[in-house]
């Protein structure tokens, strides 16, 4: 037992330990920022130790090997054995500790994790630390305790290393996939098939959109329930088979203790009573051989059910045969718990070394279960005239348990290459017969190799949700991968498990791409799932409001089943908060990086914002294409991360893009303008689209900032096998407006004047829109602008600058000031305004959207053009409507 020694602590160490704080700690279930696998990220706090190494932090290395030795197979970065223990000696960080200790904790608990990061999070004296998991509780639980460890130690403060362990290893075990389940789900990720867990029990889905599939266990969505009850009554079971001419053992249904006298003396000694509906061997009575031994054994069994059958005790061994789709899979001999006599040492005595098998282990940890000292173990030894203190002779085999099942310590011998051809007939009908897509048939027989009619084996149950350990696992003989013909079942060959999945990110232009790729795919009838930041879109129907550009809302959409294609906007927020909804994508876009929500989430640069976004090419299957924007070198740079396709698009004229150019010599797929029209090329080949004045989203040509948006749409469309025709098409059939695109290029009637609404709320995406406004005729330009107030300061005061060309601006705030005090980014924006040019006397400061939009158009002559950055679109377009009248 590895605990902490205790002394007296100073108040000098308590206050060190107290120092260390979490701000957070997140789970990151998708490919995220650190990596493409889940981790989870903890906000470490140092305080007054954020530059105090281990060596300087008296007895801490000392205490902390004591705790936890185990950490001397971490070889650090010296690359050997005790290498973590060398550094720190020698001296390293909190964090860096913290990493370890984290990975390890889960280690002990049996989870098989390696991977560890630190990272500064850009704010003083805050470190992100990174460590992979299995199983999410148990990662976030092992990242909370570390950390107790760790002040434990500074503080020279008692922790139980141990019964931390011992609670770690429980909690695994009760949120891991059960055994049966964890063997379909790896044979699913062994094909590429996606997985999806629904609930902290056994739910998974499989799939996704119209292709997804759900189990439960060994039930899956082709189980039918009428074959489940069938199954869970014993008695229809027995009769359904009879009726068929299976060989079942005779017997019938008592619902109490004489009409259970009096079926037994009808079908004659010796029997059996089991629950009429109850499963995994509960109530089951031994071999019953007279009617002293049936009244001794009714009390246990009408516990579990009140009705029982009785039946004619089967003599032979117990066998378990899998049945999926209706052909046998597996077939095993299970054993009962029992221990072997040595003559020697008592049964109490042999459980302990039985137990101490390393295969054994609580519930499901293990391929085998401990076996169990409990009543009913005492019990039933008891009635074969043995107690735990009995020493059974040399050789002498002693039954624990009356059932064979493996979660009472039982075992498995695989017999499935043994089955006579009959017998694995009579248990496809069983399973036929019942109407059971993956069935367990329960057989004894003397020997599984002869047919059942010669040598009196007999079909005592057929279970649903049978479980699979027993074939996958067994004590002897060939393990059987069963969970491939559940998968089978499931995905026949040449079925799809997936739908095609186009993940949309960049800094602007998002919502525009993913609704036009969108509509793109619907005209070809095809029902298209979409994410973007006003909400969830089944089909064109909204189906879900808010800010839908995180994993949640991609679950939605790839959990529908009618679901065709899922088109998702993928934000930075969602990537570094929660990763992403989705292990791989078919077609994944990133449009432009520039600076916006910079100074956030740890995110300081634009190559740290390139990091979080290059996450989605990363992400592209191998037979899938990264569609990259030629002509910014942060989105260009991520092709070094991608494994499918690499597909461009550029802005600049022919011959002024060296790297496009290279990569249509290459006979590379890519998309730019030429002639004036939109063109896909591949190589030399040239396909064209449409004239930029055709297509309604270029608003006549002069909105330029649609033109990379349109380009990346056409080009997923193409990699996805959409024809010209239909892209053309989509393309001219798709018309800005508050419905189609809300809050994008809205240009509306407002009096005698227009308005355009926009939700631009940085740098690139207001100068972008001002160009548009510009080139719109316009007696004057009235702006009503804001920023969010998570923004740095610089940035406010920049959008202040740029809104300064216009004539005449409203300054509001958003109703979230997100951290700030009201008024402030006013200020900052006013500030810009100012630096810009502007004159004081055409700076007025409404702080409330719906009185600054009153206001706007109050102020609109003919002719005027309201350019409004919106924060509640709907609200604002709903207000200028009603100013109409």
């Amino acid at each position: 037992m590895q605990t902490l020694p205790t002394s007296a602590s100073s108040s000098a160490t308590l206050h060190e330990a107290s120092e260390l704080r979490v701000t957070r700690v997140r789970a990151l279930r998708g490919p995220n920022y650190w990596r493409l696998s889940p981790v989870v990220a903890c906000d470490l706090a140092l305080g007054s130790l954020d530059h105090v190494s281990t060596a300087e932090l008296h007895g801490f290395a000392d205490r902390l090997v004591a705790a936890l030795p185990s950490l001397v197979e971490h070889k650090c970065s010296l690359g050997h054995r005790g290498g973590f223990f060398e550094r720190l000696r020698e001296g390293t960080y909190l964090p860096h500790v913290l990493e370890h200790l984290a990975l390890e904790l889960q280690r002990r608990a049996g989870s098989d994790v390696h991977f560890g990061r630190v990272v500064p999070s850009g704010d003083q004296g805050v470190w992100w630390v990174i460590a992979a998991y299995e199983d999410e509780e148990v990662g976030v639980r092992a990242m909370h305790e570390a950390v107790q460890l760790i002040r434990a130690c500074i503080a020279d403060e008692p922790f139980d290393v141990e019964a931390l362990t011992e609670e770690l290893c429980n909690l695994r075990e009760d949120v891991r996939l059960g055994p049966s389940t964890q063997a379909i789900v790896d044979e699913a990720q062994r094909r590429g098939i996606p997985v999806h867990r629904l609930n902290s029990h056994s739910l998974v889905r499989l799939g996704m959109g119209r292709n997804l599939r759900r189990i439960q266990a060994t039930m899956s969505d082709f189980t039918s329930g009428i074959a489940v009850e069938i199954a869970q009554n014993k008695d229809d079971t027995k009769r359904a088979l009879d009726l068929v001419g299976l060989p079942v053992p005779s017997g019938k249904v008592a619902g109490s203790l004489t009409e259970a006298l009096e079926v037994a003396h009808d079908i004659g000694f010796p029997v059996i009573l089991k629950p009429l509906d109850a499963n995994h061997g509960r109530g089951i009575s031994p071999r019953l051989d007279d009617e002293a031994a049936l009244r001794a054994a009714w009390p246990l069994t009408s516990t579990v059910s009140r009705r029982a059958v009785v039946e004619k005790f089967a003599v032979g061994r117990d066998h378990r045969a899998l049945v999926v789709n209706g052909k046998l899979v597996a077939c095993a001999e299970r054993v009962p718990a029992h221990v072997m006599g040595d003559g020697t040492h008592p049964i109490r005595a042999l459980i302990d070394t039985a137990n101490a098998d390393p295969r054994r282990g609580v519930g499901h940890r293990n391929i085998l279960t401990k076996l169990l000292i409990d009543d009913e173990t005492e019990r039933y030894l008891g009635k074969r005239g043995f107690t735990y203190d009995s020493v059974p002779l040399a050789g002498e085999r002693v039954v624990l348990r009356p059932t064979a099942n493996l979660s009472t310590g039982g075992t498995s011998i695989d017999r499935t290459d043994e089955m006579h051809p009959e017998n694995i007939m009579a248990c496809e009908t069983a399973a036929n017969i019942i109407g059971l897509d993956i069935a367990g048939i329960d057989i004894i027989s003397g020997d599984i190799a002869v047919p059942f009619r010669e040598n009196g084996g007999v079909i005592i149950e057929v279970n649903a949700a049978p479980g699979l350990r027993m074939h996958t696992h067994p004590a002897e003989g060939a393990p059987r991968n069963v969970g491939a013909a559940i998968i089978d079942m499931l995905y026949p060959p040449g079925t799809k498990p997936d739908i095609p999945v186009i993940a949309v990110t960049g800094t602007n232009g998002k919502t525009t791409t993913t609704r036009l790729i969108a509509h793109l795919f619907g005209r070809t009838g095809r029902r298209v799932g979409f994410t973007t930041t006003d909400g969830v879109y089944i089909d064109n129907r909204r189906v879900m409001t808010g800010d839908m550009t995180g994993p949640f809302s991609a679950n939605i959409v790839l959990s529908n089943p009618t679901v065709d294609v899922a088109v998702l906007e993928t934000a930075r927020g969602g990537i570094l908060r929660a990763g992403l909804g989705f292990d791989e994508c078919d077609v994944g876009i990133v449009l432009n990086v520039t600076s916006d929500h910079l100074g956030l989430g740890g995110i300081h640069t634009l190559h740290q914002l390139a990091q979080v976004k290059g996450v989605i090419p990363a992400v592209v299957k191998r037979d899938g294409a990264a569609i990259l924007n030629a002509d910014d070198p942060l989105v260009l740079g991520m092709q070094e991360r991608v494994t499918g396709d690499i597909v461009l698009f550029s802005l600049q004229p022919d011959g002024r893009n060296p790297e496009f150019e290279e990569h249509l010599e290459r006979n590379g797929v890519g998309a730019r303008i030429e002639n004036n029209s939109f063109v896909i090329r591949r190589g030399r080949v040239r396909i064209p689209i449409a004239a930029q004045h055709e297509v309604p989203l270029m608003m006549g040509g002069a909105a330029h900032f649609q033109r990379q948006n349109i380009l990346a749409a056409i080009l997923a469309a193409y990699v996805q096998g959409v024809r010209y025709d239909e892209i053309r098409s989509g393309l001219l059939t798709f018309f800005p407006s508050p419905v189609t695109t809300p809050g994008r290029l809205n240009l509306i009637r407002v009096g005698d004047g227009s308005a355009l609404i926009d939700y631009a709320h940085n740098a690139a995406a207001v100068s972008g829109l001002l160009d548009f406004a510009m080139r719109l005729p316009a007696a004057r330009r009235i702006g009503v602008v804001a920023s969010p107030g998570d923004r740095r300061d610089e940035d406010i005061r920049n959008l202040g600058r740029l809104t300064s060309a216009l004539d005449y601006v409203i300054v509001r705030e958003d109703a979230d000031r997100r951290g700030r005090p009201a008024g402030e980014a006013a200020s900052l924006l006013r500030e810009g305004l100012r630096d810009g040019g502007m004159k004081e006397d055409h700076i007025e400061i409404v702080f409330e959207e719906a009185e600054a939009v009153d206001r706007a158009a109050s102020l609109i002559g003919e002719g005027d053009l309201a350019i409004i950055l919106a924060d509640h679109v709907e609200h604002v377009v709903k207000r200028l409507g009603a100013s109409l009248g």
